[in-house]
């Protein structure tokens, strides 16, 4: 079997990266799955990428939450009104649900749970509103290669922020901009 049943996503230098043996003796479903399951965290993160810095960097002027939310970024969690969580949390429930019946296989179908559709793309929704999937197969994997690629940076880069606003407490753009208070 090919490293990672053979989906894109090894790329030079490190090529067939796998150092805890997460796929030794994987079948391709499990595989499949653990695809499935880096490329949802990792385009979470490049959302909590961006979060960081434009929630930092647009601190006190925003229009949102009356313009109330400051600090760094660890915190606004806590300042956010609860109206706003009601909602987020509905929006998140209607797109993994979308997600479910689109790449899972129902529970009531298999006698085997948490199994993707032999079809099902990991990752691949059919959701392309700006019509960026490219028709050719071989430019369509080097597109998810190096979406896979953004999405361990942006997982290493967020981990990164959290790990440094504990730390010190200052902004990531405090960091950024030098303004950091010792």
């Amino acid at each position: 079997m090919n490293f990672c049943a053979g989906l894109p996503g090894a790329l030079a230098p490190v090529g067939n990266f796998d150092p805890l043996g997460f796929l030794d003796g994987a079948d391709e479903s499990q595989c499949k799955r653990f695809r499935e399951a880096e490329l949802t965290h990792g385009r979470v993160s490049m959302l909590a990428f961006l979060g960081f810095l434009i929630g930092e960097k647009v601190e006190g002027s925003s229009f949102l939450f009356d313009s109330q939310i400051s600090g760094p970024a660890i915190n606004h969690f806590a300042q956010v009104p609860s109206p706003f969580w009601e909602v987020l949390v509905l929006a998140i429930g209607v797109a993994e649900v979308f997600r479910a019946q689109v790449g899972w296989v129902s529970p009531l179908d298999s006698d085997e749970k948490f199994l993707l559709r032999d079809d099902y793309t990991p990752g691949d929704i059919g959701f392309d509103p700006l019509g960026l999937r490219p028709e050719d197969p071989e430019e369509f994997e080097a597109m998810q290669t190096k979406e896979l690629q953004h999405c361990r940076l942006a997982m290493l880069a967020a981990a990164g922020f959290v790990a440094q606003e504990l730390v010190d407490g200052q902004t990531i753009i405090q960091h950024l901009t030098g303004a950091v208070q010792a």
